[in-house]
């Protein structure tokens, strides 16, 4: 196990939900904050933070270098999710080839240790009622979609690594949700538009949801706790989209919406409403991945963190108490 103070680190992926909590939780634990950016993203998340912003791309290694000179500790967040079909050579370059570029860099530059965020989706799901753990063996073959393909692959990348030298520890979050998410996912969109009013309907489904803010947590505990070539699962609470209709309302006193839509109806319609929405330039409500995901095996066991790093997951109620109440603030 390594156990070292680190005096600089080096955020890819910043700009983004968790990589937003990640700097303000690096920073109130008094760290000197690097953020890798991509030339013209929405850098709305760091405003305002002292953070040193270093313009670069995951796919060039000469950037990747460049930003690490002065680091001693790397935290890769950046990625692609897919939420669409048809993404798959550009799910590859960032999710696959981009990992593989912050292993060359980091050897080459001689970091201290690299925290790689991967996903739950990276692990094949098992049968329905089986507990979720983690694992060592990765194969693109055994899960499903190109998102979880090329995370799958990513993860497998670094434990290799490990194993030529690299001083590494990986997490999977599963399904964020939380404050600062200026760039809206699925369910970030599902709860603004249940603040404001304007959320038509919700599907049927269920899955496991964490407090972005407990993600953060837990890759920083990883940083400092995490031993090398091991993962940690940071997951939360599974929760149904029911029961989150349900604490919005009490929580908000704004109703919730009266249409339900059955999982295998939302399942025939995906493909039109990813269509759709695709053309409107819009975050749909749902796609085919995310049906899908509300009807997988989503029992997974943050136990391993718990007892390893100290991780500690906040009730879901509170969560979106927090998440409804920084989206009237930011309105």
């Amino acid at each position: 196990m390594y156990f070292i103070k680190m005096k600089k680190c080096l955020v890819t992926g910043a700009t983004g939900h968790i990589g937003a909590a990640l700097v303000r939780k690096l920073i109130r634990e008094g760290y000197t904050v690097k953020a890798l950016v991509l030339e013209g993203d929405n850098e709305e998340a760091l405003d305002g933070l002292d953070v040193e912003i270093s313009y670069g791309d995951v796919c060039n290694c000469m950037d990747l270098t460049e930003a690490m000179a002065d680091a001693n500790l790397v935290y890769h967040l950046a990625g692609r999710i897919g939420i669409y079909v048809g993404q798959k050579k550009l799910l590859s370059r960032i999710n696959v080839d981009g990992v593989r570029n912050i292993i060359r860099a980091c050897l080459f530059t001689g970091i201290e240790k690299l925290v790689y965020v991967s996903s739950v989706h990276a692990i094949a799901e098992p049968a329905e009622a089986e507990t979720i753990v983690e694992t060592l063996e990765f194969d693109p073959d055994k899960v499903r979609g190109n998102y979880a393909k090329t995370k799958c692959e990513a993860t497998r990348l670094v434990l290799d690594a490990c194993k030529r030298g690299l001083n590494a520890t990986i997490v999977h979050p599963s399904g964020c949700i939380g404050p600062y998410e200026y760039n809206l996912s699925n369910m970030g969109r599902l709860i603004k538009d249940f603040t404001t009013r304007k959320l038509p309907a919700y599907i049927d489904g269920a899955y496991d949801f964490v407090d972005v803010r407990d993600v953060a947590d837990g890759i920083f505990l990883a940083g400092r706790k995490g031993k090398t070539g091991e993962c940690y699962i940071l997951s939360g609470q599974k929760v149904t989209i029911a029961q989150l209709m349900e604490y919005m309302e009490d929580i908000s006193s704004i109703p919730k919406p009266k249409l339900k839509i059955p999982r295998f109806v939302a399942k025939i319609f995906a493909p039109f409403a990813e269509m759709h929405y695709r053309l409107h330039q819009r975050v749909p409500l749902f796609t085919i991945y995310s049906v899908a995901t509300l009807q997988s095996n989503c029992n997974f066991s943050n136990s391993k963190a718990v007892h390893h790093l100290g991780y500690k997951p906040r009730p879901i109620r509170e969560t979106l108490r927090d998440t409804i109440d920084w989206f009237k603030k930011k309105a």
